[in-house]
C-alpha cells in the first residue's frame, strides 16, 4: 500500500474549496488538491460532471466531491452515468445526508464517504481500505466494471507469450486500475527474475516498455498533439519530445485528419 496518496477535491464553489483547505487539519500522508469541474456544454448536462473530469482524475488516487440535500440528485445522476467509466473511486463529503440516500449513492458506485468536519487522517484510511478491498477482488475477478484484470499468475503466461492481450493491456494503460497495473508488475519483475539478465538490464526493459505505453496513450487521447499530452503527462514538452525519439514515436501516426493543424514538433 502507498505511504503518500493523492486525492482531488472535486467542487463548483472555489471559495469554499479555498477556506475548507485552509480550516482542515493536514495529513502527512495524503494530499488534497481543489479540482474545480469543468463547465458544462449545456445547462441541462451538469449531471455529467465525473464523466467530463475523468481525463483530469488520472493523476490522482481518490476523489472527494460534496454532497448535500441540494445536490444529491445531481449526483445521483452523475454516479449512475459515470459507472465504470472513472480511473479512480469517488468518495462523498455528506452534509445533512440522510441514510437511505447514502445507501442509495454506495449502490450507484460513491466508494464510501466521509462527514463533515473532514478529517484527512479518516479519508485517507478509508481510502486504502477501499484499495484494499478493490485489489483483493480485482484479483479474483477478471474483467471486473469492463475494465482489464488480471491475476499474478494469468501475467505470467502474457509475459512468456505477448500477443493481443498485453497489447490491449498497452494501448489502455492510462485507463487502467493500479491493481491491475501492479499484478503486470509483478508478473514481469518475476519473469525477468528467473532469467539470466542482470537487474539493472530487466529493469531497463520493463521501463522502456512502459514508457513506450504511456507515450503511445498519451499521444493518441490528444490526437497527436505532443504539448497536450506532455502537459497531461506532467513532464516539459523537451523531455516528452526527448522520450519520442528514443523510442522513435511518430506522433503523425495519432493525428486525425480533422485535426491537420495539431502542433508536430518539439
Amino acid at each position: 500500500m502507498r505511504l503518500h496518496l493523492d486525492c482531488a477535491l472535486l467542487h463548483t464553489q472555489p471559495s469554499w474549496a479555498q477556506n475548507l483547505l485552509a480550516i482542515i487539519p493536514p495529513c502527512e500522508r495524503l494530499q488534497l488538491q481543489a479540482l474545480q469541474l469543468p463547465p458544462a456544454s449545456q445547462a441541462d448536462q451538469e449531471y455529467l460532471f465525473l464523466r467530463r473530469s475523468a481525463a483530469l482524475l488520472l493523476r490522482f488516487d481518490a476523489c472527494l466531491i460534496p454532497i448535500e440535500a441540494a445536490s444529491l440528485v445531481n449526483v445521483r445522476r452523475a454516479l449512475s452515468v459515470a459507472q465504470g467509466l472513472l480511473p479512480v473511486p469517488i468518495f462523498g463529503l455528506v452534509r445533512a445526508i440522510k441514510a437511505a440516500a447514502l445507501t442509495d449513492l454506495l449502490e450507484l458506485g460513491l466508494a464510501d464517504y466521509v462527514r463533515e468536519p473532514l478529517c484527512l487522517d479518516d479519508l485517507r484510511a478509508r481510502i486504502n481500505r477501499q484499495r484494499l478491498q478493490a485489489s483483493s477482488h480485482a484479483l479474483n475477478e477478471p474483467g471486473l466494471s469492463g475494465r482489464i484484470h488480471y491475476r499474478v499468475q494469468e501475467n505470467q503466461d502474457l509475459v512468456l507469450h505477448p500477443g493481443p492481450t498485453e497489447q490491449r493491456l498497452s494501448q489502455t494503460i492510462l485507463q487502467q486500475e493500479g491493481t491491475t497495473l501492479e499484478a503486470y508488475a509483478a508478473a514481469v519483475a518475476s519473469r525477468y527474475a528467473c532469467s539470466q539478465e542482470s537487474f539493472k538490464v530487466a529493469k531497463g526493459r520493463i521501463v522502456a516498455r512502459f514508457e513506450q505505453a504511456y507515450i503511445h496513450a498519451a499521444l493518441d487521447r490528444h490526437s497527436g498533439n505532443i504539448a497536450m499530452a506532455a502537459r497531461s503527462a506532467q513532464k516539459h514538452r523537451r523531455a516528452f519530445w526527448a522520450l519520442m525519439r528514443k523510442h522513435h514515436i511518430d506522433a503523425a501516426r495519432f493525428r486525425s485528419a480533422s485535426n491537420p493543424d495539431d502542433e508536430h514538433d518539439g
